[in-house]
C-alpha cells in the first residue's frame, strides 16, 4: 500500500481491516489492474469487477483465474489499496504459474441469496465465467479464495456447485456451528481446500470443528497465531496464492 492511501485511510477503517502499518505487502510491481463496471442481472445493478494481471503478462490473455470474495469489511474498490495486484506479482516471482485475480461486490446478505431478488451465488457462477472470457481469460480455469465473509461464501459456493471450482483457499470463513456449511459437508469431498485461520480468531473454534468435520481433510491446513485482520491474512496470502496457482 502507498504511503498517501494509508494515510487518508481513516482510523476506524485501519483499525477494523486489521491494516496496520506492520500488515505486510510485498514491494513488488503491480502489473495490469482494472476497476470496471458490468451489469448483473443476478444481482439486479451495476456492480465493480476488479481485475489483475501479474506484471509481465501483459492483458493475461488465456491465464486461468483465482476468484476473490470479499468480508464484510471490505469491497472490490479496495482490493488495490489492500496491494493484492502486488502479492500476484511476487507470487509469480517466487515461482508460481501466472494466473489472473478477479472479484466484484457481495450483496446485502453477503455472497448468499436474499429477498430483495440479488443472487450473488449465480453472479458469481453465471455471469463472472463471462465477463472473464470476454477479458480473454481463461475463465474455464477458476479457483476460489475468500476471507471472513468471503471465506463463508466460498464453502456456500462450493457447496451448491462442487465442480466450479479446481480449488478453494479460505481464509477465517465466518462459519458458526450451527451454520447451514455444516450441513453440507460431504459436498466437499473432491474439492481441493485449503484453510488460514488464526489461534485467536473468533473464529478459531468453529473452524477447526469445520475442518475435522470434512469428509476429507484439507490438502492445506494453517492454524497459527493471529486474529481476524489483514494482518494475519497478509502473512498468508503467497501461501496460497502458491497452493492456488498450482492447481489451475
Amino acid at each position: 500500500m502507498g504511503a498517501t492511501g494509508w494515510g487518508l485511510a481513516p482510523e476506524r477503517y485501519k483499525t477494523r481491516l486489521g491494516l496496520t502499518p506492520d500488515a505486510y505487502i510485498p514491494d513488488a510491481a503491480e502489473g495490469r489492474v482494472r476497476l470496471e463496471q458490468v451489469r448483473s442481472a443476478a444481482m439486479g445493478r451495476r456492480m465493480d469487477l476488479f481485475t489483475a494481471v501479474p506484471a509481465g503478462h501483459g492483458d493475461g490473455a488465456g491465464l486461468p483465474v483465482v476468484v476473490i470474495l470479499h468480508g464484510s469489511s471490505a469491497s472490490a474498490a479496495g482490493f488495490r489499496e489492500f496491494g493484492f495486484a502486488r502479492f500476484l506479482t511476487r507470487a509469480v516471482e517466487r515461482g508460481a504459474p501466472p494466473f489472473v485475480l478477479a472479484g466484484t461486490d457481495d450483496g446485502p446478505s453477503g455472497w448468499l441469496p436474499d429477498g430483495s431478488g440479488a443472487d450473488p451465488q449465480r453472479m458469481v457462477t453465471q455471469e463472472l465465467p463471462r465477463w472473464l472470457a470476454a477479458r480473454g481469460f481463461d475463465a474455464d480455469r477458476r479457483a476460489l479464495w475468500g476471507w471472513s465473509r468471503g471465506g463463508h461464501g466460498v464453502l456456500r459456493i462450493c457447496e451448491a456447485a462442487p465442480s466450479w471450482a479446481r480449488a478453494a483457499a479460505v481464509f477465517s470463513p465466518a462459519v458458526a456451528r450451527s451454520d447451514e456449511v455444516f450441513g453440507r459437508l460431504d459436498t466437499l469431498r473432491d474439492l481441493p481446500l485449503g484453510v488460514w485461520c488464526g489461534t485467536e480468531d473468533m473464529f478459531y473454534d468453529a473452524v477447526r470443528a469445520l475442518v475435522d468435520e470434512l469428509p476429507r481433510r484439507p490438502e492445506v491446513v494453517t492454524f497459527a497465531p493471529g486474529a481476524h485482520t489483514r494482518r494475519f491474512w497478509n502473512d498468508h496470502t503467497l501461501d496460497a496464492f502458491d497452493w492456488l496457482a498450482k492447481l489451475l
